[in-house]
């Protein structure tokens, strides 16, 4: 049995492959389409992805429970947990057919206020996840039991819980530029949770960076977690969005 850990990166989803327990790992590699890790050779039994998935019809004051459960437990990197507006805004961001960023930007800014309760929008850096967002959105409304296989996830979580449920004091990166320091504290971590030094310390596929390295481990490390029932989801009285799908960040 495998279970996969999996973070987006520039050339499309970085997936880390392990067994349960402190079973064999995988030397993480890309897949284009989020649907190509469901359906790889390895068949993950569980997949723990650092993508929103459950979205609302309206975005509420702070963005949906999961996010305002886990921002006052990562201390200085709470901003990493971006608000997720409306799936109305989300799908036009993700829409091909407005072919102008700039243009298609302002009008899922517009729908995201329109939909809101505060009449707030949502951070640059998140508009870049859209077509990703929707990507794994519309592979899960395909699947019979979607809640049962694939789990969201948030690195920062995870490392939170690996750190003994304390927040880490130095971030991944600064200035857009990888920070060694943070990188060298979660290395650490997942060293000490039982991946591999060679494992851990590997140079990153073409189309991946280090810190998605991590991330993506860090992500198998909860795939484990909830494997073997050990997890928490933030909310524990957790919601549905209107297609069934859950709503709820796991570490």
């Amino acid at each position: 049995m495998w279970l996969a850990g999996v973070d987006a990166c520039r050339g499309g989803w970085l997936v880390a492959f392990v067994r349960p327990g402190r079973g064999k790992i995988q030397s993480p590699r890309i897949f284009q389409e989020f649907a190509d890790v469901l359906e790889s050779t390895e068949n993950p039994r569980i997949v723990a992805v650092d993508i929103p998935i459950g979205l609302p019809e309206q975005s509420e004051i702070r963005g949906r429970a999961p996010e305002r459960e886990v921002r006052p437990l990562l201390g200085k990197l709470k901003s990493s947990v971006f608000r997720v507006p409306s799936r109305s805004s989300i799908e036009v961001g993700a829409n091909d057919a407005i072919s102008d960023d700039k243009e298609r930007y302002l009008h899922c800014c517009a729908i995201a206020r329109s939909t809101s309760l505060d009449n707030k929008a949502f951070g640059k850096q998140s508009f870049c996840l859209f077509r990703k967002i929707i990507q794994v959105d519309r592979v899960l409304r395909t699947e019979r039991q979607p809640n049962e296989r694939v789990f969201e996830v948030h690195p920062e979580l995870a490392f939170w819980r690996l750190n003994g449920s304390e927040p880490l004091s130095e971030p991944k990166k600064r200035k857009h530029r990888c920070h060694e320091p943070g990188l060298a504290c979660r290395r650490r971590l997942l060293i000490n949770e039982g991946f591999p030094d060679d494992i851990v310390n590997q140079v990153p596929p073409n189309g991946a960076d280090y810190d998605d390295l991590l991330d993506a481990l860090a992500c198998a490390a909860i795939a484990r977690r909830i494997h073997e029932k050990q997890a928490k989801s933030f909310p524990h009285a957790y919601r549905c969005d209107a297609f069934g799908l859950r709503m709820a960040i796991w570490a």
